[in-house]
């Protein structure tokens, strides 16, 4: 196929919201020769450009793969509904932003998959691209489709639509797949051959090289190998340490969620909070360097001309010279128009002083923390042990310091919970109000976020229970009624939505005919609010005779094989089982910095990687 008709696209850009989205054209934007590049690869985010341009993963393979001369790397985003129907009114194929081929042409088609209800978002991207949804009736004349990040470690639901997943960290395994890919293709041979070739690499699942049998009860009998020379179990794949900072960040043509530098510091965390998910599957803890930090955050403001900046990892003040950092940080850009944030703070003063080492570089905004429970005997069950007094004492703090905005993080659903947990979090709200106004008077502002948990794969809560969303909208009315006489902003999930998320991250193969036919009803932009609409899941899984509760709603035995059993995210189940039954008797586990529980972190690495580098921090 040739390039997309300029003519047509522009006048349809004249009559669709936000057009900056399909332009592409953004200052550090890599455009490369077609013909001068052996392979070809677009990176695709299934959902809209303002979301997908800020992923930092996609940043990251974006600006390593155009690193290589023989390759190039092109972005793809899900178009808006307005876009959509022109597009499929002239009977237009799904494009690359840089330049403008249908992604039919290229060689491979990455998909970023870093939540769930984003799944019906990549059956639409395939079809717009003129693709067969079904790998098993794409043959080699179709791109080779891949898919990566962080919902990939249940990827069963998705199996009938992808050819193969990268487990893990995809910095670290791009290139094989793709040299596997150049390989195959000059010895043109047929995608079984592929498959085989892709299987060997380590970190990488192709699905259509296993069979699944289960019992009578629906529950999974074994999930095994069809062919041989493909492993029983497929480990994650560990990159040894950061991948290097992104040296020209692309700077979009259109206001994005989070339009700023960003540098990740740290990855992985030893805190095993029971309900995290990131915090088990980003294992081991890697940290980078503050020299590093620093050339990198020197590099983007250079390169980009952003005034704002976020140091992202999943626990900021466990980085062993966080405060170093900081005031490093601070004495390089105290003479720019920069202003720095720096999330995921622990509840304790030494956060505060961390955030005052950057006080001058951060707008009059407000001070994030993340309770998650409200009483001791949940802090237990979720392993987040916080002593009252030390919350009280930090509020204190962050009022004292300055700061007149606080938003609270909380969980709601979560196993054990009773009507008491609820009322704690609505008094503690109330008393952090009233500290504030204490200490500033009344133009502080609390603010309650209420998050719904989900028991997520790989966790020590994949053996527990979904609440009801009827209950959990009970639980909500509650709260909402009492933060509104206490006259705090309260937010939260819609229940409906968040027992989707439940489904599709805990589904396995007998899914993907529900996402299918939830797609075909309509089912896309389901992470949205004005997109996610309920009737079109309950149809799809009643006309596929599927019990959606049979996912959510049942106790599970403690031997039962899960669906994604056979994806190592490099904790032993049996740790995670030990881990679950502490959280029935409520005892906590300390932070595996004081101590190696024997998760089995190091032992996946050895298999993924036998030459062992001594680069992590977190693990003897």
């Amino acid at each position: 196929m040739t390039i997309i008709d300029k003519k047509v696209l522009d006048k349809i850009l004249y009559h669709v919201e936000k057009p900056g989205r399909y332009v592409g054209g953004e200052h550090n934007m890599v455009l490369k020769a077609w013909d001068s590049c052996s392979t070809r690869v677009a990176l695709a985010f299934p959902d809209l450009y303002d979301l997908g341009q800020a992923n930092l993963g996609l940043a990251i393979l974006y600006e390593i793969i155009n690193d290589r001369p023989d390759i190039l790397a092109e972005r793809v985003f899900s178009p808006w509904h307005d876009m959509e129907d022109a597009m499929r009114e002239r009977k237009i194929p799904l494009f690359a932003l840089e330049s403008k081929r249908p992604i039919i042409d290229f060689d491979i088609l990455g998909i970023t998959l870093p939540y769930e209800s984003i799944y019906t978002n990549v059956l639409n991207l395939l079809d717009l691209a003129g693709m067969p949804l079904h790998a098993s009736e794409r043959d080699e004349s179709y791109p080779l489709v891949i898919a990566g990040g962080q919902a990939c470690f249940n990827p069963e639901p998705m199996t009938d639509f992808i050819d193969a997943f990268v487990i893990g960290d995809g910095e670290d395994v791009i290139f094989e797949i793709i040299e596997t890919y150049q390989l195959w293709k000059k010895q043109n041979l047929d995608k079984l051959s592929l498959l085989l070739a892709l299987a060997k690499i380590a970190g990488v699942y192709v699905p259509s090289l296993y069979d699944v049998t289960y019992f009578e009860d629906g529950t999974i009998k074994s999930v095994d190998p069809k062919n041989e020379g493909v492993p029983k179990q497929v480990h994650k794949r560990i990159a040894p340490q950061l991948p290097p900072p992104i040296k020209k960040q692309i700077v979009p043509n259109i206001q994005i969620v989070h339009d700023r530098i960003a540098v990740e510091i740290m990855r992985g965390c030893t805190r095993g909070c029971r309900f995290c998910h990131a915090g088990i599957v980003n294992r081991p803890v890697r940290q980078r360097k503050v020299a590093d930090v620093l050339k990198a955050i020197d590099s983007g403001v250079k390169a980009t001309g952003y005034e704002e900046l976020s140091l992202l990892s999943l626990s900021s003040s466990d980085h062993t010279e966080i405060l170093d950092m900081s005031k490093a940080v601070y004495d390089q850009n105290k003479g720019r128009r920069l202003s720095v944030s720096l999330p995921s703070l622990r509840i304790e003063s030494f956060s505060v002083d961390l955030m005052d080492e950057l006080k001058d570089l951060k707008p009059g905004g407000g001070f994030t923390i993340a309770p998650e429970a409200a009483t001791d005997r949940m802090r237990a069950i979720i392993n987040k042990p916080l002593d009252d007094k030390i919350l009280f004492e930090t509020v204190e703090t962050i009022f004292n310091h300055g700061w007149l905005n606080l938003k609270m993080y909380y969980m709601i659903g979560l196993p054990d919970e009773r009507m008491e947990d609820l009322e704690a979090i609505l008094e503690t709200a109330q008393k952090v109000l009233q500290i504030g106004r204490r200490l500033r008077g009344n133009r502080v502002r609390v603010h309650v976020s209420i998050g719904t948990f989900i028991p997520k794969p790989h966790t020590p809560f994949q053996w527990a229970i979904s609440e009801d969303p009827v209950s959990i909208q009970e639980k909500i009315d509650f709260l909402r009624d009492g933060m509104r006489q206490a006259k705090i902003k309260l937010s939260y999930n819609r229940p409906d939505s968040t027992l989707l998320e439940a489904w599709l991250s805990r589904g396995d193969r007998r899914l993907g005919k529900v996402i299918e036919k939830a797609w075909q009803l309509g089912a896309k932009f389901d992470a949205w609010d004005e997109g996610f609409i309920k009737e079109y899941w309950y149809a799809a899984f009643q006309e596929c005779g599927v019990d959606p509760h049979f996912y959510t709603n049942r106790e599970r035995e403690l031997d039962e094989t899960f669906p994604w059993d056979h994806i190592s995210a490099g904790v032993f189940k049996d740790f995670l089982l030990e881990d679950y039954q502490m959280s029935l008797r409520g005892e906590t586990r300390q932070d595996c910095r004081d101590g190696c529980y024997a998760c089995g972190i190091l032992d996946c690495f050895a298999q993924v990687r036998p030459s062992n580098e001594d680069v992590y921090w977190g693990c003897p």
